[in-house]
């Protein structure tokens, strides 16, 4: 029995365990780091567990097949993803610059995986390998398994199983389906005809070889009429459940994209076993001599608390990927490995987060969820919290304190974010909130309001109102009596789909009054999945097949990038800019309620500091000149007594 170890990544690793071939090679975008937080991490010991040979192609080459071919053939399938991070979005800002650093590469270094990796991947995989069979996961792929509009190229691409030649999608969080679909590869099945799984997508020749679906609008449609995407999107967006969800399908030149209804998500008992799996909780040694890979550095002391997301917020790909349901570890199996991070070597007594996607939710939002599923027409916290909604903070309340008063833990930090509105709908949160504040934010609490204006907050799926105002009143409250001096990082929006320059200069007013500048805002980022990328792409809100107004053009995307900085004197012209289309005039002035001085008044101002400058040169010239005349006179006259 080898010790535990990180999974082959050669063949002289394979010799050391004694393997001739491994059952299943998995192909990565990211460098390999054996951490539960760690999509390829995951899924490489579940199948490890299940008693599978499981060997790593980290970061391939994909100028050729050499690297895809350095394990060998494996005996049932090679596994593909793109990485942790979609690879778009690793490599681009939103401006669709390419970025100076990959995070999930050894030493940041960038230029190590290709766009689009897991259709590049495939296809050198079908040159080195013409008919082995091909199973494609990850965020990557889930995210891309019907016809969806691509912002790089801004065009609507095919779903991915059909340009990448895969035989078979696995989508969600895929612990449950990988097992399956290598059970069935395991009995002589292919991975094509492996089309009985919940949580899969494959292609059909025919629509005789699907059995009770509902037929969505073809790739063609798609492209053509922006209503048909529009519609395509909110039916994978209503059957996005495993309970009530139906197998869908998509038209492509004739063949036929097939997703069964979502798998059930992993109960508590299940998810413990998960993150109890033997892992390395760190990236492999092959990477010492490049600095090692950054993306460890945030979660290898950070605990993951729960999966999936009832907030939904409409920006967000999180509930198309792990679902609305959310389950959360035990506290005990949360404890165990808290424990067993204080004995790492390099831990300095700082738990970096105890969360999730959302860390303050711990279980579905009300018991319907579980047996009926998610609501199709209803939110559960926006525009207000839904009455059936089940609101507790006690049970994290709980774990929290476990994990503060393990021996060896300074602090407990949560920075994976809290929903502020389910805090506050809590009426029992006085105890929840001063403990948060007193014990677990570390100087700044990051909280997303995203917005002020009551109509783009209803495009993104978040409250409106004062809650954000009574949440930051609250917790400063807290602060004070408690002596400390602590701080809400708002995290804020800009050019979202239904943004107006109007609601981005009301949002600059509001900065205005309370008094705060964010260092950073984050223009919306149209990516795959997303209800508000839809509504980017259509001008629809698929909700209600209404016209929403769209921010594309550069310029008025800079303009409201721009308000949320107006302070910012690199800022001022584009600004000032902004003011004058939008009408308001009235925020350029002298007064407590302007936002910028006016042009003249600016250059008076800089003409001033300039003249103020020369004059004060001037001053000390004409200083130093009185001093040598003055240092002159003396002399003469010291001289003239000799």
């Amino acid at each position: 029995m080898i010790e535990k170890d990180f999974l082959p990544i050669s063949k002289e690793d394979m010799e050391k365990r004694g393997w001739e071939q491994c059952d299943f090679v998995l192909v990565t975008a990211d460098a390999y780091i054996d951490h539960h937080s760690f999509g390829t991490a995951i899924i490489s010991r579940v199948l490890e567990h299940a008693g599978f040979k499981v060997g790593i192609i980290p970061q391939p080459n994909w100028r050729d097949t050499t690297d895809f071919m350095k394990l060998g053939r494996p005996r049932l399938a090679f596994l593909v993803n793109g990485g942790n991070m979609d690879p778009m979005v690793n490599h681009y800002t939103v401006s669709k610059r390419l970025r100076e650093k990959d995070m999930y590469s050894p030493g940041a270094k960038m230029g190590l995986r290709p766009d689009r990796s897991t259709i590049v991947y495939c296809n050198k995989i079908r040159e080195a390998y013409k008919d082995v069979d091909i199973v494609i996961g990850g965020i990557e792929a889930s995210l891309r398994r019907f016809a969806h509009y691509d912002y790089w190229s801004d065009k609507v691409r095919k779903s991915i199983l059909v340009d990448s030649g895969a035989d078979l999608l696995v989508y969600g969080m895929s612990e449950k389906q990988i097992v399956k679909v290598a059970e069935a590869l395991n009995d002589g099945l292919p991975a094509k005809y492996i089309r009985y799984l919940d949580g899969t997508s494959y292609i059909a020749d025919s629509l005789e070889e699907v059995y009770e679906y509902k037929l969505m609008p073809s790739y063609k449609e798609v492209c053509e009429d922006k209503v048909k995407y529009a519609m395509a999107y909110k039916m994978q967006e209503d059957e996005q459940d495993h309970v009530h969800g139906a197998t869908l399908v998509q038209e492509h030149n004739g063949k036929y994209v097939v997703q069964n209804k979502p798998e059930k998500p992993l109960v508590r008992e299940e998810l413990d076993a998960v993150y109890g799996l033997p892992y390395m909780k760190n990236y492999h040694p092959i990477y010492e001599k490049d600095g090692g890979i950054p993306a460890i550095e945030e979660v290898k002391f950070s605990l993951v608390s729960s999966r999936g997301c009832f907030g939904n917020c409409s920006f967000c790909a999180i509930a198309l990927h792990q679902g609305r349901v959310v389950t959360s570890r035990s506290q005990e199996s949360i404890v165990k490995e808290a424990e067993e991070i204080t004995h790492l070597p390099d831990f300095k007594g700082y738990i970096h987060d105890v969360g999730g996607p959302t860390a303050n939710f711990r279980g579905p939002a009300c018991k319907k969820q579980l047996d009926h599923g998610a609501c199709k027409t209803k939110q559960c916290l926006a525009p207000s919290p839904c009455k059936a909604m089940h609101i507790d903070h006690e049970e994290y309340l709980q774990l929290l304190r476990k994990v503060r008063n393990i021996p060896g833990v300074k602090k407990a930090f949560i920075r994976s974010g809290i929903r502020y509105d389910y805090v506050m709908a809590d009426k029992n949160n006085d105890t929840f909130f001063k403990e948060l504040v007193e014990h677990h934010v570390s100087g700044q609490l990051k909280v997303a309001p995203e917005h002020i204006s009551k109509d783009v907050l209803a495009y993104m799926g978040k409250p409106s109102g004062k809650i954000f105002d009574e949440f930051c009143d609250k917790f400063y409250k807290i602060n004070e009596q408690l002596g400390k001096k602590q701080y809400i990082i708002p995290y804020l929006m800009s050019s979202h789909p239904g943004s107006t320059l109007k609601d981005a200069v009301q949002l600059a007013e509001y900065l205005r009054d309370i008094h705060y500048q964010p260092e950073q805002v984050q223009d919306f980022y149209p990516t795959p999945g997303t209800l508000s990328t839809t509504m980017f792409y259509t001008g629809l809100d698929p909700r209600t097949m209404k016209p929403v107004y769209v921010p594309k053009t550069k310029r008025e995307k800079a303009m409201q990038r721009a308000l949320l900085q107006y302070r910012n004197p690199k800022k001022y012209d584009i600004v000032y800019e902004a003011l004058i289309e939008a009408g308001r005039e009235d925020l350029i002035g002298f007064g407590p309620k302007c936002l910028i001085k006016p042009k003249d008044a600016s250059r008076n101002q800089q003409s001033y500091k300039r003249n103020k400058t020369a004059k004060q040169g001037q001053k000390i010239v004409r200083s130093a000149t009185n001093n040598k005349r003055k240092s002159g006179q003396t002399s003469y006259k010291r001289n003239k007594k000799k």
